[in-house]
């Protein structure tokens, strides 16, 4: 019989600073939501808190913006202290227009100005519109991190997704998506499995982890919710080591970009 899946919001967390213990955060709000861990539970956390407890805080006022991302930012209708900080984040600038830059983000993704947010940001001193988040330096290692200190204070490992909003080519509105991701896969092959009538899969291959993200996405919310962790219990597929590099498509087979 199959499990249900269920996922529940960690609520009363505090906002998040630099240093903080991440993982000491989300085990205090496993026990306000009366949850303990069990094998083959999930915690999916935003990137924002990840990120703040990491210090990717950047304040654009002792930013010094290239003549590159000056040009930039002429095209883009954007500051060119943030396109200097976008640049510095990425691999490749892909697209432009007023108002957006699509780039290959260092770590491999295809994302709108790499990564780095303006919202729920604040930073200490300075102008609170000054402050920017960027990504994780390595979300892999981030989500790694938790799941030890996990282990560490509850004698469980929990999967760990790390989350971030993205858009999508060809649709509207943003999604969960993952970013970071340990032990769990972030991609299924089901190539060669039976479907319902005994036909054998040919290329289907499921991106396990961000179907997590974009569920856990729906309670953690876009703007005020303060909710930035959920739990899930109930993944229907065998727990592994992973990586995000799974799903990260090689740029020969990029037809896109």
């Amino acid at each position: 019989m199959t499990k249900p899946l269920i996922l529940t919001s960690l609520t009363g967390m505090p906002l998040v600073r630099p240093g903080d213990d991440l993982a000491a955060l989300l085990r205090d709000g496993l026990g306000r939501a009366g949850i303990r861990l069990e094998v083959g539970d999930i915690l999916a956390v935003t990137q924002k808190v990840v990120s703040k407890a990491e210090g990717r805080l950047v304040n654009l006022a002792e930013v010094r913006p290239s003549r590159a991302a000056g040009r930039l930012a002429r095209e883009s209708h954007k500051d060119p202290r943030l396109v200097e900080v976008i640049l510095g984040e990425s691999r490749k600038v892909l697209r432009v227009r007023p108002g957006l830059i699509i780039v290959r983000h260092r770590l491999g993704f295809v994302c709108a100005n790499a990564g780095v947010d303006h919202s729920n940001v604040l930073g200490e001193g300075g102008e609170p519109h000054d402050w920017v988040l960027l990504l994780p330096e390595d979300p892999d290692a981030s989500a790694r991190r938790i799941r030890e200190r996990l282990l560490e204070s509850t004698g469980i490992p929990p999967g760990v997704v790390i989350l971030d909003s993205h858009g999508r080519a060809w649709r509207m509105g943003t999604v969960g998506v993952a970013v970071g991701v340990a032990g769990m896969p972030a991609l299924l092959d089901l190539r060669g499995r039976p479907d319902l009538f005994g036909y054998r899969l040919q290329v289907t291959e499921v991106g396990a982890a961000d179907e997590v993200a974009a569920a856990a996405s729906i309670l953690i919310g876009q703007a005020a919710e303060g909710l930035p962790a959920v739990h899930v219990r109930g993944f229907p597929y065998p727990m592994r080591e992973g990586s995000i590099r799974e799903l990260i498509r090689p740029e020969g087979q990029d037809l896109f970009t």
